[in-house]
């Protein structure tokens, strides 16, 4: 986590807190170390509304679109948070590297397994990338839903499950292994939607 990240966490979170009303539930489940967040995608403010409401020393890394990175201004600005880019509809390996040594360092690693926004669950399978990653470093994956698409001043919530640890036959996950665990997460993130903070 970069200082940058610190001070701009500090300035934003108010301001997103104020804008996108949020609770949180079980928190409780976070392991001690590396673990990859896996979460839902119907907006593009998910991973904001996420990471602003982790703790600010929660050791939080992004994966997001290289399409982001070729915005100048935005690009330089993702950079500085420790953000890092990931090419959708192929084997991007310079960021399957980066996410694993994020996650074999102990830190926390946020990302989407449907690999785009979608309105409703089942739209997309989940890609398989998150399975490489999870078994290559042996970290636990956390299901995360985001609540809804987020509306100014709408209350969401965000739930936080119980980490789980695939297991595999091999030293590496077979296609069938591979198709499995990431639609087993899918679906543990979606049975977390029926969680609501505010009742």
């Amino acid at each position: 986590m970069t200082k940058f990240y610190r001070i701009i966490y500090t300035i934003a979170a108010p301001i997103i807190h104020f804008l996108f009303p949020c609770r949180t539930v079980g928190l409780e489940h976070f392991p001690e170390g590396g673990a990859l967040l896996c979460a839902n995608h119907s907006s593009g403010w998910d991973p904001i509304v996420i990471a602003l409401n982790l703790p600010k020393n929660a050791r939080l890394t992004v994966m997001a679109k290289d399409q982001l990175f070729r915005i100048p201004l935005l690009g330089f600005f993702l950079k500085k948070l420790g953000i890092f880019p990931v090419k959708r509809g192929g084997n991007d390996l310079t960021a399957m590297k980066t996410a694993m040594k994020v996650l074999s360092g102990g830190n926390r690693l946020l990302v989407f397994p449907e690999g785009t926004r979608v309105d409703e669950q089942g739209e997309v399978e989940a890609k398989g990338g998150v399975t490489m990653m999870a078994t290559r470093t042996g970290v636990p994956m956390v299901p995360v839903y985001c609540g809804g698409k987020h509306k100014f001043l709408r209350k969401t919530t965000i739930v936080f499950g119980q980490p789980y640890t695939p297991v595999i036959a091999g030293r590496r996950p077979t296609p069938d292994e591979n198709r499995a665990i990431a639609q087993e997460i899918l679906d543990r993130i979606y049975e977390l939607s029926g969680v609501d903070a505010w009742k």
